[in-house]
């Protein structure tokens, strides 16, 4: 049974996460329905990370088995042409060895969250980004954010539902960068690491935002990440702003060639 790794693209706008519901639409729910539409099987997706209601992706991945050893282009192309009019696209498709797995092999997940820091609104992107009208200090945001770079406990930037067995993480990359928009700044937050607590991320962005408009020092962002204190955190970041951009793994032993 051939088992095939999706490079996945979407806008999480339309849809209730990632995750299969039942009475909701999901992004896991569209590609098997075409999966299903297509090859006639019922196959259940396995992704890297569950992004949640409005989180978009760049580049998702996840894996399914299927009885035929389909060309990849053909299963490509007939998903894209099955996923219309959701906002959703397979970018590509690998065969890999029953050994791979899109979310226990995965060694690295990579985040970006966007702010508009303007008064006003936005108009073409509002669905992307998470609008700031004060001013932000950058400089006051990554001399915060390097406070949380490494292993550390993150109980005070994960949600209460979080299900993870611990709240230790290595956070390999954390940057903030400013972006020329024409007569505004975007700021863009960079995050790595192998894997994320549920709302960590978000979190950890609206603490940022508190540093940038002066009412927390980076010393007050080390005390929060010691006290293990959730209600310290700043305020959750909608989830507009958040996209999963990347996915690392170490080669799969059983290669990726397609059959000819």
């Amino acid at each position: 049974m051939p088992r095939y790794k999706l490079v996945i693209e979407y806008d999480g706008t339309p849809f209730c996460g990632w995750q299969r519901q039942t009475s909701q639409p999901s992004v896991q729910g569209a590609i098997e329905s075409a999966v299903k539409r297509f090859s006639g099987e019922v196959a259940g997706l396995t992704c890297a990370g569950r992004t949640d209601t409005g989180v978009h992706a760049t580049h998702q991945v996840a894996h399914l088995d299927l009885e035929k050893a389909w060309r990849t282009d053909v299963v490509r192309d007939a998903l894209n042409a099955h996923l219309r009019p959701n906002p959703v696209a397979i970018l590509g498709v690998e065969i890999v060895g029953e050994t791979f797995n899109a979310r226990h092999s995965a060694t690295r997940r990579h985040y970006r969250y966007r702010i508009l820091n303007r008064r006003t609104p936005p108009v073409l992107n509002r669905t992307q980004v998470w609008q700031v009208p004060w001013p932000l200090d950058v400089g006051r945001m990554q001399e915060a954010a390097i406070r949380l770079l490494g292993l550390h406990d993150f109980t005070a930037f994960r949600a209460a539902e979080c299900q993870a067995k611990s709240p230790v993480r290595t956070l390999d990359q954390l940057d903030v960068a400013v972006r020329p928009m024409g007569l505004h700044e975007e700021i863009v937050v960079a995050t790595s690491a192998r894997a994320f607590l549920h709302h960590q991320v978000r979190s950890m962005v609206g603490t940022l935002m508190l540093a940038g408009s002066g009412r927390l020092s980076a010393d007050d962002v080390a005390e929060i990440l010691a006290s293990r204190d959730r209600s310290r955190c700043g305020p959750l970041a909608p989830a507009c702003g958040l996209t999963l951009v990347g996915v690392d793994y170490t080669t799969d032993p059983s290669g990726f060639e397609a059959p000819k």
